[in-house]
């Protein structure tokens, strides 16, 4: 069965890893012919291409296929993908992100592809934005659901929030949980090296942040409690970890609230160097408003570091209240700044909610289970 999956762009970020990931497990399969089509990759937040470079023939670039709406590019981008899908006539395509998987979906229709499978790895609508964008995006999804064989869950709460939404039927829906190498992560330790390195002392109680440096990420939530949260325990240091458009924000805020000293800024890493960064933090926070399931969240736990996260779309899946970490609703910062200085003061909880993780996500996480979990769903669409 050939196979072709499309996604937006390949910049760092968990969607992007997730499909690169699918892709290379993919092609070890028996019977399956698989290759990768995506926009353009552009801005600070690093690219995933050199991972596929060991495979010139499985990527192909669309230069129009663009992450904002663009009339022009789009309909060209459409015409684009139509025509390489009757070139290659894959037997299923396999569409990732918001506008690759309306204009993929559509053009793979167009061109007679007779399976079309579609994975939300987070909400293309919500509280998170206007009305008239929502608007805007539901109708796009539901459009394109008529053309859709199955969708791919990284969450149950993406399967809830797409049915109220009036698209798709609960029979179409699959939940396969974002896999990634788990072993960088269990093998992690607190390296006082890297610690120095970092700017980070031996004694520091360190609270880490995975996320774009960008909107919607919750940095601001976490600055706003930060000085109090210091003033308590002066032994805490925010590790933020990536990149993004709003860094030089950020910083100015860091140090226009006397924190030069408590917030580090990592700036943009590679994937294979986030499980030793993870290594040295003491706990994750994760305050985005809108993700599927964050990846970072099980990633900690595999390093057996405990979370907090917003009670946001799927973090209640992994995040499990007292057991593996500490869900607080959106916005509410007094309940943040409890739980952070409650883990901060309290290594034995730390440890206790960090093993639990550990074991949480090993069971349910590996990289091979994602691929084995898409292949079966490939076979049995391929039979129905």
């Amino acid at each position: 069965m050939r196979v072709t999956h499309v996604i937006t762009r390949l910049i760092v970020g968990g969607a992007q890893e997730n499909t690169v990931a699918s892709v290379l497990g993919l092609r070890q399969k028996a019977g399956l012919e698989v290759d990768l089509i995506a926009g353009p990759t552009r801005g600070p937040e690093g690219s995933l291409e050199p991972a596929l470079a060991g495979c010139p023939a499985l990527l192909t670039i669309v230069p129009e296929l663009v992450r904002p709406l663009h009339p022009w590019k789009d309909a060209r981008a459409w015409q684009k993908l139509t025509g390489l899908f009757r070139a290659r006539q894959p037997q299923l395509v396999h569409t990732h992100s918001g506008k690759a998987g309306v204009l993929g979906r559509l053009a793979a229709a167009r061109a007679g592809v007779p399976i079309i499978l579609h994975t939300i790895h987070g909400p293309s609508f919500g509280s998170f934005q206007g009305w008239s964008a929502n608007a805007l995006f539901r109708s796009a999804e539901r459009y394109a659901a008529r053309v859709t064989t199955h969708f791919v869950t990284v969450a149950e709460a993406m399967k809830r929030q797409y049915l109220a939404a009036g698209i798709g039927r609960p029979d179409q829906y699959t939940k396969i949980f974002s896999g990634f190498a788990l072993e960088p992560f269990l093998d992690s330790t607190n390296d006082l090296q890297l610690r120095a390195r970092l700017g980070l002392a031996p004694d520091d109680i360190v609270i880490g942040k995975i996320a774009r440096l960008f909107k919607l990420k919750g940095h601001d939530d976490l600055l706003a409690i930060a000085p109090a949260l210091v003033r308590k325990c002066p032994r805490v240091k925010f590790l933020l970890v990536g990149d993004g458009p709003w860094r030089g924000r950020l910083e100015s805020r860091a140090r226009s609230l006397g924190l030069e000293k408590h917030v580090i800024f990592t700036g943009l890493v590679a994937p294979s160097a986030v499980p030793p960064i993870v290594g040295v933090m003491d706990f994750l926070v994760h305050l985005s408003l809108r993700e599927g399931l964050p990846r970072a969240l099980p990633q900690a736990l595999a390093a057996a570091r405990p979370v907090v996260a917003y009670d946001a779309d799927g973090a209640n899946e992994v995040c499990l209240e007292n057991e593996t970490g500490f869900l607080v609703a959106p916005g509410d910062l007094p309940g943040l700044s409890e739980r952070l200085l409650r883990l901060a003061q309290d290594p034995a909880l730390r440890q206790r909610l960090g093993c639990r993780g550990q074991q949480f996500v090993q069971e349910r996480f590996g990289v091979q289970h994602m691929v084995d979990d898409l292949y079966q769903l490939y076979l049995r669409l391929q039979r129905s």
